[in-house]
């Protein structure tokens, strides 16, 4: 026990270097990310996957397409998205497995109920597990690994993590010299970040973020030419 509780000050102490941490867990929670657009959450997401720098390639592309193709109504909803032509959204973004994944997760959603698509995307997640996500609808659609899966389910308001390398690699950093296991990924992961949560101090959701705005330098990137992004992503 004493182990965690020293790693949670270190990440409020990391945290000090994130003080945009709050602004972005809260928006993730009430998915608002990319102004509650669940389309582009989606292909945030889907674009993610293909494992590229997230500040500096895929947020800008995400921000390109959605003055592009979702506020010019090409591609504003979950149903034009599973309805879109892979070849034509090539241009956009050149990785046809990136897009047959946001195409079937935007499939997948539609089955839930709600009076929007956002509303949909928080649906599904309320229903989602972490031990059930190989047979879930959207864990189910082909090129959905346990990090997209998780990512969504950060997306549409569920308060766990994501196994990624960025995660999983912050969080062992931290805990060097402590007597704590991190687990090296997986579901494993997954499991230790929310039972340890509240020894932490720390929400997982909010262990997440934090990776992603200290070791990917987020703070830094969201500055500048970058700013424009803060209200959005």
């Amino acid at each position: 026990m004493r182990g965690l509780e020293e790693l949670g000050r270190r990440l409020r102490e990391a945290a000090r270097e994130a003080p945009h941490l709050r602004t972005f867990t809260e928006r993730c929670l009430n998915s608002m990310r990319w102004g509650g657009s669940a389309t582009l959450m989606v292909i945030d997401a889907a674009l993610t996957s293909t494992g590229l720098s997230y500040f500096t390639a895929v947020v800008p592309r995400v921000w390109a397409i959605k003055e592009e193709l979702v506020d010019t109504g090409r591609l504003s909803s979950l149903s034009d998205l599973a309805s879109a032509d892979v070849d034509g959204l090539l241009r956009y973004w050149g990785h046809r497995r990136a897009w047959e994944v946001a195409k079937g997760v935007a499939r997948a959603l539609l089955s839930y109920p709600g009076p929007d698509d956002r509303s949909r995307l928080r649906a599904w997640a309320s229903s989602s597990t972490l031990r059930a996500w190989r047979s879930d609808p959207v864990g189910s659609v082909k090129g959905v690994g346990l990090v997209t899966y998780q990512y969504l389910r950060m997306m549409g308001g569920v308060d766990t993590t994501m196994p990624d390398r960025v995660v999983v690699g912050f969080l062992r950093r931290l805990s060097e010299g402590l007597e704590v296991s991190v687990p090296g990924g997986g579901e494993e992961f997954v499991e230790f970040v929310e039972a340890s949560s509240p020894a932490l101090g720390m929400r997982p959701i909010e262990v997440t973020w934090l990776a992603w705005l200290v070791d990917s330098e987020g703070e830094k990137v969201l500055q500048g030419k970058y700013s424009r992004y803060l209200d959005l992503v």
